[in-house]
Parts: C-alpha cells; structure tokens; sequence
C-alpha cells in the first residue's frame, strides 16, 4: 500500500514542476526590448517619416513591434524584433494594403471577443 505522504509528495512535485516550467515559458515571450526602445529603431530606420501607428505583434512565433510610418506621399511598414531591437523588415505600403491589414485586424478581433 502507497503511503499517504509519498502521494502527497509526488504531487507537490509534479505541481511545482509545471509552475516553474509554466513560469519560464512566460518570462521566455516577454519582450526584452521596450516599445520605446522599438520607436527608436523605427524611426531611425525611416528618419524623414512620422509614426502614425504602433503596435506589439506575435508574428510566426516571434514578437515583433510593427510600426506604419507616414514618409512623403506613402507609409512605411517597419517591423522591429522585441527580443533584438533590430529591424528586421522594411516595406512599402498601400493604400489597398492598409485597407486590406484594417480589416484583417478588425476580423481578428471581432473573432477574440466571440470565443
């Protein structure tokens, strides 16, 4: 017959097992880099632009900070990595292309809020 303490012990272990393993696993996707440390780098990367958006994106098991930055006659789409702070794409956006991410995003969150 098992004792009633060791059961009790194993459990305890198991619990604190996952805690730990739980705890590392949320401390390991938190962003190392500030959002303002992020602009920075943004900013830099199109320096005659002015941010219009921003935001902390999970993007293909990554965060990264995408900002929309407003240069001449267009937007600049430019994604910061949250773990390095380096710049890790730089791209040109349209008007259809804003339009067509608005509403991706709006779907997206009309979807979270129904779950």
């Amino acid at each position: 017959m098992k004792s009633p303490l060791k059961s009790i012990g194993l459990a305890f272990a198991v619990a604190m097992a996952a805690i730990i393993s739980t705890s590392a696993t949320a401390s390991a996707q938190k962003p190392k880099i500030t959002m303002k440390q992020a602009r920075a780098a943004a900013q830099q990367a199109v320096p005659d632009g002015k941010i219009k958006s921003a935001e902390l994106e999970h993007e293909d098991g990554q965060f990264i900070y995408s900002f929309d930055i407003k240069a001449g006659t267009g937007i600049k789409e430019v994604w910061v990595d949250a773990m390095s702070g380096q710049v890790v794409k730089t791209e040109n956006e349209t008007k259809a292309d804003e339009k067509s991410e608005a509403k991706a995003e709006k779907k997206e969150r009309h979807a979270k809020k129904s779950q």
